[in-house]
């Protein structure tokens, strides 16, 4: 089961479907609720937004298990887990090491087979399978063309961000 203090609302899609997109235009129309936004989003690449050479960088491939580099606009915390075990992240150990108190709502793209409220983004043009049939998690259907005859689920244009920003309010609300 997935847990969190604060609600988290979810973006499942494949590949290329316009999950970040939509999210980069979603965000700052939240904000203009007053809505103080966290973000997760898995990635199956290995990411290293660190500068090899800097002393960030040294220090961290020093050995540490866990650095957190802190500068007065941001701070990063990055956790290093030893090639014999990696796997791919836990939802619920993320959303752990989230500041909940600060948070209004965590908008969460990937983690598409787990079980928490989300948004299906779907372009039948790339051809990709629908998720809501098998998936009761999912509380609307966002594309770019009507859904199918039988999605019973509340239909959002994928091009007008404003409408889905207002369903995910009133969906706050309830």
């Amino acid at each position: 089961m997935i847990t969190s203090p604060t609600p988290i609302l979810g973006f499942a899609g494949f590949s290329g479907s316009g999950k970040t997109t939509l999210l980069e235009q979603l965000i700052p129309l939240l904000k203009q609720h007053n809505l103080q936004i966290g973000l997760l989003k898995h990635s199956h690449h290995d990411i290293d937004p660190d500068t090899p050479g800097k002393d960030s960088y040294r220090l961290r491939h020093a050995g540490c298990s866990q650095t957190l580099l802190a500068t007065k606009s941001r701070h990063m915390l990055y956790f290093e887990y030893p090639q014999a075990e990696r796997q791919d992240p836990e939802l619920n150990h993320c959303l752990s090491q989230l500041n909940h108190d600060l948070l209004d709502l965590i908008l969460i793209e990937g983690f598409r087979d787990q079980p928490f409220p989300k948004i299906e983004i779907h372009r039948p043009s790339y051809g990709k399978p629908l998720l809501y049939p098998t998936d009761n998690t999912i509380l609307a259907f966002a594309s770019d063309q009507p859904a199918p005859a039988n999605c019973a689920l509340p239909q959002l244009d994928l091009n007008n961000p404003q409408n889905i920003c207002q369903f995910i309010i009133e969906w706050l609300a309830l």
